[in-house]
Formats: C-alpha cells, sequence, structure tokens
C-alpha cells in the first residue's frame, strides 16, 4: 500500500520518569506552556458594593454610552415602523443632524468655539430632548415611553454587571478596589486604563 510520501512513525518506549513525584511534571512543548498561563477571563461579575455599582455604571455608561444610544435607537426604530411612519422620518432627521454635528466635532479637534465655549454634552442634550417633543407632538410618546421603559432596565443591569478588564488590572495594582480610578492609582496602570472606542 502506497503512503504518498507521509512518513510512519514507529512508538518508541516512553523515557523513565526523572522524579518520584507522580505531580510533578515538566511541560513538553511551548503549547503547554501556553495553556499552564491561561486564565479564563468572564466580564461579568457582582460589584461588592454599592459604591463599587455606582463607580461601575458611570464608567460602563461612559464607555458604552454609544452603543446603549444604538441599542434604544434600534428599538424605537422598529417600534415605529409599523404605524408612525411621520415620527419615523422625523426620527432619522435627528438622528442625521446629531451625527453631522458629531462629524464636524471630530473634522474640527481644534476649535475653541466647538469645544471649549459649546459644550458637546448640552448640545446632545437639546437634540434628544427635540426628538423627544417631536415624536411626542407626532403621536409617538407612547412608543418612546414604552421604548425607555423597556430598554432602561436592561443597560441599567448591563452597566452592573459588566466588569472590564481594565477594572480587574487596577484592581490587582493596588488594594483600593474599583474606586481606584476616583481617588487615583499608579501610573503604569493609568496607561492602561485609556479608553479606545
Amino acid at each position: 500500500m502506497a503512503n504518498y510520501g507521509a512518513k510512519q512513525r514507529i512508538p518508541s518506549s516512553p523515557p523513565p520518569p526523572s522524579s518520584t513525584d507522580p505531580n510533578e511534571r515538566e511541560p513538553k512543548g511551548s503549547q503547554e506552556i501556553f495553556y499552564a498561563n491561561f486564565r479564563v477571563y468572564c466580564p461579568i461579575n457582582i460589584p461588592p458594593t454599592s459604591e463599587a455599582a455606582g463607580v461601575r455604571i458611570m464608567r460602563n455608561i461612559g464607555s458604552f454610552g454609544l452603543y446603549y444610544t444604538l441599542f434604544v435607537w434600534i428599538i424605537l426604530f422598529i417600534t415605529l415602523i409599523p404605524s408612525r411612519k411621520v415620527s419615523l422620518i422625523l426620527l432619522v432627521i435627528m438622528t442625521y443632524v446629531t451625527t453631522i454635528y458629531c462629524l464636524i466635532l471630530r473634522a474640527f479637534p481644534n476649535s475653541v468655539v466647538l469645544h471649549r465655549i459649546i459644550d458637546k454634552r448640552v448640545v446632545l442634550t437639546l437634540l434628544a430632548v427635540a426628538t423627544a417633543v417631536q415624536l411626542i407632538l407626532t403621536e409617538a410618546g407612547i412608543h418612546l415611553a414604552v421604548t425607555l421603559a423597556s430598554s432602561a432596565p436592561l443597560l441599567l443591569v448591563h452597566a452592573v454587571l459588566w466588569a472590564s478588564f481594565d477594572a480587574f488590572e487596577v484592581e490587582t495594582a493596588s488594594a483600593k478596589g474599583e474606586l481606584v480610578p476616583l481617588t487615583g492609582h499608579d501610573e503604569s496602570v493609568a496607561e492602561n486604563n485609556s479608553d479606545a472606542v
């Protein structure tokens, strides 16, 4: 029978053990060394105190705020599709205006007027209030209320339970726990805590 260039290995007898302890064994290859240092990371856990939960909520709203907003927007968009066409069009227009404003902020990062005089949070809050008023005036207020009432608890649970990898790095670097970002911490840990969105 042809083996098509494959080499067949003949099993050899295993080498005699070097130590008498059966629990002691040295890793044979780089894969075993890698798996010996492998840790399973689960970003979901319950915060130890209510203060830690508050800190975690604020940090996650800062980190995932865009994703939370997009989640609520998608739910609102889906609920408006069957019956409220005018409200849907106004929602898309306000989304377009908000996107244009955010793109202008990114296009002019050194603008004193856009970044120092006019606060981004104020403008985005005004746009959100204007969108809510438009939805209420076009008789889609119940859709907005149901969407916010159903999505806010889900987002709050996620914000409480999600502990980022950076939080574990800060916790291991000092004994202060999750309050470290508010009270100050080591510079080497601060470099690892950069927000990349």
